[in-house]
This record gives structure tokens, sequence and C-alpha cells, in this order.
């Protein structure tokens, strides 16, 4: 993967182990939405952080579920209701066959697919090539990180981990 010119990243969004504000079990994801990061907790009450981008108003999830499928270059296929948005991404989709696993697909390096209740909630941790939108909200309603942070997380993230995605700031549980 080709290097990102981080220097030109805000530095509160770089990928950092920090005292866990989560209060959750060690192993779960957890998605900061208004600060923008994500949190994997770790033993001795610590997190690995990583600055994420977030969905635009109106697309951002919300909840909990679990992370039940994982995808090294993984092939992008926008669902039905994005192309809906945007017609001209027909040619990737499902029955097209998605666009090809690559540094500038969407889905980037890695991605980690959320399930709810046994269902794919079509939402995404996954890589970026677009290293400008973190601690942004621009997305269609999926987490971005940089690709070499998916691909730290991807390493670290326990199969079938729980995931929790909130949208109004959390204090620490004590």
């Amino acid at each position: 993967m080709p290097a990102i010119p981080y220097q030109n990243m805000d530095p509160k969004y770089y990928r950092q182990r920090v005292a866990d504000p989560t209060g959750e079990k060690v192993g779960t994801v957890v998605v900061d939405t208004p600060n923008r990061f994500l949190y994997l907790v770790e033993e001795g009450g610590t997190a690995m952080r990583y600055g994420v981008g977030i969905g635009r108003d109106g697309f951002a999830w919300k909840g909990e579920g679990i992370i039940h499928w994982r995808q090294p270059w993984p092939r992008w296929k926008p669902p039905a209701e994005m192309i809906a948005r945007q017609p001209e991404l027909e040619i990737y989709s499902v029955a097209n066959g998605g666009m090809d696993p690559g540094i500038m697909n969407p889905l980037g390096a890695r991605a980690l697919y959320i399930f709810q209740n046994r269902h794919d909630t079509l939402y995404r941790l996954h890589g970026s090539p677009e290293w400008q939108s973190i601690g942004k909200s621009v997305s269609s309603g999926c987490v971005r990180l940089i690709n070499h942070d998916i691909v730290d997380l991807y390493d670290r993230v326990p199969y079938h981990a729980r995931i929790v995605v909130h949208q109004e700031p959390f204090i620490r549980m004590v």
C-alpha cells in the first residue's frame, strides 16, 4: 500500500493505545461517532484507538452487532439504494460482479462486515483510499479507516467480535 501524507492528518486521528474510555468487555469494537474514533478494547484497561470517517447525516447506523464476516481486499458491490441515488454505480452492482479489489476500491484493503440478528446490516468497517475523509462525516454509512489502520484492526479484532456504535457521546462506565 502506498504511504499516506500522515503529517497532513490531525494527529488526534493517528492510531494509538489509550486508556479505555468505553467500559466494554475485552475484544469489543466501539465506534464513538461524534468524536470520530473507533476503539478495540484490550486487556489491562487499554484500547487501541483509530481515527475514522463516518456516515453523513441520514446515513449513519447505530446499535449493537457482531463482526460476522471478514474479507481481505474485498470486492465492492454497492447496495441497490446507493445505485438508485447514483445510477453511474450500476457497473459495480451485484449483478455486474462488483468492483475488483485494489487500492482504489472504496472498501480498501480490508472489510469487516457488521451483522445484527444474523442479518447483514450492509454497514462495514473498511479501509479507504480517501485518507482525507478521516475525522469527517462523508460516507454512505460505513465506518472508514485509512488502509494501514484497517489492516492493523483486521489482524487484532477477534472473530465474531461484538460491535457497539454510538451516535451520542459516551462516558466511561466505572
